[in-house]
């Protein structure tokens, strides 16, 4: 399901380009749009978008003043906020409250796009999540034995069954996503998941914690990894080719992948085309990976 929108600006100009882009782009529906702050804060109450696009300077009440009220009557979706300042200290407090992104003025469809891919492919991990919580609430509290079960399953197992799945367990990456899947669920990073750069870094150090040029080290993780997520996606493709509804096919190829990719991906190999058309997006990979590895091992 595709996330909806609210959008609060008091420049009808911007409101009518965001709510354009948002659904020729094909990224949810618009909710509604309010023109301040006062009356954008009622609106998003009644209506409870995923998504919230907000004007940082408004003449009756800022954004960062309304994020602030409508975090404190409840609401927990997403903020982009939308702003032509540059002032750094503004900027900062308005990631201190909580928004996830700076759209700038004046808009450029390019940036805003971009901006909202992100955005939305995070509330698609949320409501994931969501569901894995609630499927586990309902999990019969009666039977001790298949808790016990579960809570002896490890992260290498859970991760090295669904990385076989992927025909990717014998690929030179498959060690480092082990190591970094391991160090997430070490520190339970489900909600704030860190930058790739982070994570290579931490693959580095877990097969060598005195190496000196992490840099480097950061390289060539980065070149296995990217190598190993685009051989699954390569792997997913050809399944798909021989077979589009086989199981494997219809369940890792869209939720591990931009499924366009997947088609481009296919595209090239049925038609012998040069590698390259269809990029796997790494760090969806990781983050969906994670969040799958969480879900079986509590469940």
């Amino acid at each position: 399901m595709l996330p909806n929108f609210c959008i609060v600006d008091d420049d009808a100009v911007s409101t009518r380009m965001l709510q354009n882009i948002i659904e020729d782009s094909g990224f949810g529906s618009v909710a509604g749009t309010a023109g301040g702050g006062v009356e954008g804060a009622r609106l998003i109450l009644e209506t409870s978008p995923d998504i919230v696009l907000i004007d940082l300077l408004m003449a009756d009440q800022d954004g960062i003043e309304t994020m602030i009220q409508l975090k404190a009557q409840g609401y927990n979706g997403r903020f982009v906020m939308i702003s032509q300042v540059e002032n750094k200290e503004m900027v900062g407090q308005a990631y201190r409250n909580g928004i996830e992104f700076f759209i700038r003025k004046p808009i450029n469809w390019i940036e805003v796009e971009s901006v909202l891919q992100k955005v939305s492919e995070r509330c698609k991990l949320d409501r994931y999540l969501f569901e894995i919580k609630r499927s586990l609430a309902q999990l019969d509290p009666l039977q001790p034995e298949a808790a016990q079960v579960r809570r002896e399953k490890t992260v290498r197992d859970v991760v090295r069954q669904i990385l076989a799945d992927l025909g990717i367990v014998g690929e030179s990456g498959s060690k480092d996503i082990l190591s970094i899947m391991e160090r997430l669920a070490e520190e339970d990073r489900t909600r704030d998941f860190p930058q790739l750069k982070e994570l290579y870094e931490s693959a580095v150090l877990a097969s060598n914690p005195e190496a000196r040029d992490l840099e480097k080290g950061s390289k060539a993780v980065e070149q296995r990894i990217r190598r190993t997520v685009t051989a699954a996606m390569a792997h997913l493709a050809s399944i798909g080719l021989t077979d589009y509804s086989h199981p494997k096919f219809e369940y890792y190829a869209p939720l591990y992948f931009d499924f366009r990719d997947v088609r481009l991906k296919m595209r090239e190999i049925e038609e012998e085309m040069p590698a390259g058309k269809g990029k796997a997006n790494v760090k969806k990979f990781l983050q969906v990976l994670y969040v799958e590895t969480v879900s079986k091992l509590s469940g």
